[in-house]
């Protein structure tokens, strides 16, 4: 039995090892920053690679581009279980929601709620535009030590409220929602559910049948380790087809014939579902980039890769907590993504620290090669696909050593 269980751990190293092995930036020192950016997946790149050299010679072939924007939306549809009528494609979070939330039939007095405490500003200021254009109320419901309740939100949404906006994964502290107990109490209550994924995407196992989701906005830089410029919008195809997008083109239309066809634009049906969202030509090197990407994560398993990827995320956690720091959040648990941040107080200045040790310590991984972010004065470490035991072991030593380093007379961390 034991050999056994030990060729089954060799056999399950060497599949990570050899994902890693496709992420050459892995190499150059631990990347503990997905939640910023990803590295760039090496088939990915090497796709784009044969569409740069397709442009550079004249030889593009536009019937297959259309070909692989379909099969791309397929993939993502998988990836979120979902179906490719209810995927369309964006430049980014904010571009999705915007489209979403422009689409709605407002009446003064509507409200949105929202944590805008925790909340990127990608899933604030759409909101905020649509409150200046149709008078609709942005409803804030307040935090609780960096995490979102629940019952606050709930307890928030009235008879005015007609959307509720989210994130499944909290940017900074790097906190998991509930988002299936949400839903389920917005869709008893008649209320449409939007969901912020940028920080799940490719990592958490989604389900929008499961989320009770309405509709749910990703980008491809992060989780997907793709390129900036390409985000995808689910919507629930029963909501999509009640709602008239802001911008109308030739792909937002069912119509035969070639693409630059003309038919009639007064009259023309909308496509079914999302896909009456699509604006003109897609960004093809974005897509033709990101779709190695998704079939790589198909591939592995949703669960596989959130267990794997979480599990790194948790073991940092524990290990950190045993040097004496402190971790946003605690021990690992029900509300743990893969983000895990180090640090005393939530602030609010994006990418700045007010604890002196910290931006010490930011300092000192950063001048040995370790790659994370400082988010709202609280250190950033995100992990993913590319991450091994190795990249933990190579930072909790550097973090051992700054830690032995600062240590006063006392045996205490001067400020922490």
């Amino acid at each position: 039995m034991y050999r056994l269980e030990k060729t089954m751990i060799q056999n399950e190293s060497a599949r990570w090892d050899a994902v890693r092995s496709r992420f050459p930036g892995a190499e150059t020192g631990p990347y503990l920053d997905v939640s910023g950016r990803s590295l760039l997946f090496e088939d990915g790149r090497t796709a784009l690679n044969a569409h740069l050299d397709a442009l550079s010679a004249g030889a593009v072939d536009k019937a297959a581009l259309f070909e692989t924007v379909e099969d791309t939306r397929a993939l993502f549809a998988t990836l979120i279980r979902s179906t490719p009528d209810e995927i369309c494609f964006t430049r980014n979070v904010t571009d999705g929601i915007a489209a979403f939330g422009a689409s709605i039939e407002w009446k003064p007095g509507d409200s949105v709620v929202l944590c805008e405490a925790l909340e990127h500003p990608a899933n604030v200021y759409p909101w905020f535009g649509l409150a200046r254009k149709f008078g609709i109320r942005v409803k804030s419901v307040a935090p609780d030590r960096g995490a979102l309740s629940l019952d606050r939100v709930a307890d928030a949404i009235d008879a005015t409220t007609r959307i509720v906006a989210i994130s499944a994964v909290s940017f900074a502290p790097g906190f998991t929602f509930p988002v299936a107990e949400l839903g389920a109490e917005c869709r008893r209550r008649g209320v449409l559910l939007l969901v912020d994924a940028a920080q799940a995407i490719g990592i958490a196992s989604i389900d929008v049948q499961k989320w009770n989701a309405d509709a749910v906005v990703a980008s491809t830089q992060k989780g997907l380790m793709a390129l900036y410029g390409l985000g995808f919008l689910f919507i629930r195809r029963e909501i999509a087809e009640t709602l008239k997008p802001a911008y109308l083109s030739r792909f937002g239309v069912e119509q035969e014939g070639h693409e630059a066809d003309l038919g009639d634009p007064a009259s023309d049906v909308y496509a079914p579902g999302a896909r009456r969202f699509d604006v003109g030509n897609y960004n093809y090197p974005g897509i033709v980039t990101v779709a190695p990407a998704i079939r790589m994560l198909l591939e592995l398993g949703q669960e596989t890769v959130q267990d794997y990827v979480h599990g790194l995320a948790h073991r940092f956690t524990d290990q950190i907590l045993d040097l004496g720091l402190p971790v946003f959040g605690g021990r690992p648990g029900p509300h743990s993504s893969q983000i895990v941040t180090v640090g005393a107080d939530l602030g609010s200045g994006h990418d700045s620290t007010r604890d002196h040790d910290m931006l010490s310590l930011y300092e000192h991984l950063r001048a040995n090669k370790v790659r994370l972010s400082i988010r709202r004065n609280l250190l950033r470490f995100s992990f993913h696909i590319y991450n091994n035991e190795r990249d933990i072991d190579t930072v909790i030593r550097l973090v051992a050593g700054w830690v032995k380093h600062h240590r006063n007379d006392a045996g205490a961390l001067t400020r922490v």
